[in-house]
């Protein structure tokens, strides 16, 4: 797990598996659940104010279209995290999960990995809990925790891009998150100029070539070889197979056509990457950034950096909104 302490940080239903974390109540100050919901897993943990986790667990997503069943299991992790710890409820709690997600009206509008539309989440868990609740999309949040405390810290144009089973970004615009109630940022669905159809509906976007999911998928698809995920085919790449140093190939390549666009429209100065194909990023990073440099005109080169935070973003995101949440 990763451990993250910056200085100066200011402004059940499911199975759970326990994680053991010593805690030492005397120092503990104001806490907050953090809970990462993905469409088959949840992350959660108890966080003090330096984002240490005191309590962590995992479990198995409830399922339920109307968002009823996974409050109730929210409910349930909130209650273990604070027994674990030892301590009483948290001050606030933060929730994340993929899909559309108006931040401000707290409802998610779309969710295909929770089988959700319309669904007034935060609204819900905090009629439940009676705790003030912040609700989030995954990706910003995982990007608000690298601007603040991982890789792009320091930056005020920049944007965090996670290439894992899909692809979306969280844009840091004069030093702001932009939202725009949940629609920015799917840059995975630019059109990078591919004839494969998109689980959108389109052709030609971004994700449908570059993403985790899709190098894996266009790897068999050429092979008749299953492929456990884009590290498997990174890793034949690196020994010689044409098959996945091609198709590693077309996805880097897509990736310079939507950085390149993401660059025209917003000139982030500070891109980082993620996800599971950048854990490979001494072989995957570079071929980018030779793309970049050799199709960009007017548009000014950014800075590359490979994210810090790794699987524990989005948790940590959590946390720091509902912190926010809380004020000073």
């Amino acid at each position: 797990m990763a451990s993250v302490m910056p200085r100066d940080l200011r402004g059940g239903r499911g199975g759970l598996t326990r994680i053991s974390l010593k805690c030492d109540n005397a120092a503990v100050t104001r806490m907050v659940a953090a809970l990462d919901v993905g469409g088959t897993t949840i992350k959660a943990a108890l966080l003090d104010e330096q984002l240490q986790p005191k309590a962590a667990l995992r479990a198995e997503t409830a399922r339920g279209a109307d968002g009823t069943a996974l409050a109730a299991q929210t409910a349930d992790i909130v209650a273990a995290l604070a027994e674990q710890a030892g301590t009483g409820q948290p001050a606030a709690v933060g929730v994340v999960v993929p899909g559309i997600v108006d931040e401000q009206t707290r409802v998610c509008h779309f969710s295909a990995n929770l089988d959700w539309r319309e669904v007034p989440f935060g609204e819900l868990l905090e009629d439940r809990l009676g705790l003030p609740v912040a609700f989030g999309h995954d990706v910003t949040a995982g990007g608000i925790a690298e601007f603040r405390v991982g890789a792009g810290r320091g930056a005020t144009n920049a944007a965090f891009i996670p290439v894992g089973t899909g692809i979306a970004a969280a844009l840091l615009l004069d030093g702001r998150i932009h939202r725009a109630h949940g629609q920015a940022g799917e840059v995975g669905h630019i059109d990078v100029g591919h004839p494969g159809r998109c689980g959108c509906g389109a052709t030609g976007c971004l994700e449908a070539i570059s993403s985790a999911a899709a190098i894996a998928r266009r790897y068999t698809e050429r092979t008749g070889r299953p492929a456990d995920g884009a590290r498997e085919v990174v890793e034949l790449a690196r020994r010689g197979d044409e098959v996945a140093v091609t198709v590693v190939q077309d996805a880097l390549d897509g990736l310079g056509h939507g950085i390149r666009t993401l660059l025209t429209l917003l000139g982030p100065e500070v891109i980082v990457l993620g996800g599971g194909l950048f854990t490979a990023a001494d072989y995957v990073l570079e071929p980018v950034r030779e793309w970049l440099a050799a199709h960009l005109t007017f548009q000014k080169m950014p800075e590359l950096r490979i994210a810090e935070l790794g699987d524990e973003a989005g948790r940590l995101g959590a946390g720091l909104l509902a912190f926010d949440l809380l004020g000073n």
